[in-house]
């Protein structure tokens, strides 16, 4: 049976624990990040490595750019922001970004991706990729910047009109699947990132390096964060090794 001290001792560390855990409960800080979407399959995973590392909470939402300018700019609150350079100068220009150091900290280039189940092709030159998109059914992609880039690639190939009636234009959100519910020799064009974590897609492969376009990302910190040292925090580990380890795994360099 144990002796009085001791029982005395046992319930005094009992407690110490206890406060320590609340406090470190109270200590832990969430914050919330606007991104925009092909970075999502990164982000998440560093979110949660940040989580393990810090103790503080990361919640993501994600949009394109320009929905993510047009709502801060309406007055939605975040701590930190994550799109390309061009919608954060705007958003400095308003007031809503704080002043100081917006890190690129990763880029995103286009493919062209199928349906999982259906046989490889070849788009490592111009001239393969450009008899692979002849070759298809149709031709998806979105009706945003990129899409309107990947439009001018047409051009450039000198096959834009010879194509024109397989041309689809949508969403950002809808381009995957329409192919993914198509016969199988449709092709979508899109970001890397986003086709390699698509379930059911296939990476054809990158646009050939004459051809090929990078999406920019950086971050900054919001002037209205509310808890502006953890979002500091957070944009520093987007360049640890671990993070960098993330956006390359995921198809971001």
């Amino acid at each position: 049976m144990m002796t009085t001290p001791k029982r005395i001792l046992v319930l005094l560390a009992m407690g110490i624990t206890v406060h320590l855990a609340f406090l470190g409960a109270a200590l832990a800080a969430e914050i919330r990040v606007l991104s925009d979407g092909p970075l999502e399959p990164a982000l998440v995973k560093i979110g949660e490595a940040f989580r393990r590392d810090t103790g503080n909470q990361v919640t993501f939402v994600f949009a394109p750019s320009p929905v993510i300018q047009k709502r801060v700019t309406s007055g939605e609150m975040a701590d930190v922001l994550i799109v390309q350079p061009d919608f954060v100068e705007e958003l400095a220009k308003a007031g809503k970004v704080a002043l100081g150091e917006r890190p690129v900290i990763g880029r995103v280039g286009i493919g062209l991706a199928t349906r999982a189940d259906t046989p490889g092709r070849d788009i490592s030159t111009p001239e393969t990729f450009k008899q692979a998109l002849l070759n298809a059914d149709s031709l998806v992609f979105n009706n945003v910047a990129s899409g309107n880039y990947f439009a001018k690639v047409l051009d450039r190939l000198g096959i834009a009109d010879a194509i024109k009636d397989k041309i689809v234009r949508m969403s950002p959100a809808e381009v995957f699947n329409r192919v993914l519910h198509s016969k199988g020799n449709d092709i979508a064009v899109g970001t890397i990132t986003l086709i390699m974590a698509t379930k059911g897609l296939k990476l054809i492969g990158a646009l050939p390096a004459e051809f090929q376009s990078y999406i920019i990302y950086t971050a900054a910190p919001m002037t209205n964060a509310e808890q502006p040292e953890t979002a500091k925090a957070f944009i520093r580990f987007l360049a640890s090794p671990q993070s960098k380890d993330a956006f390359a795994a995921a198809g971001a360099n």
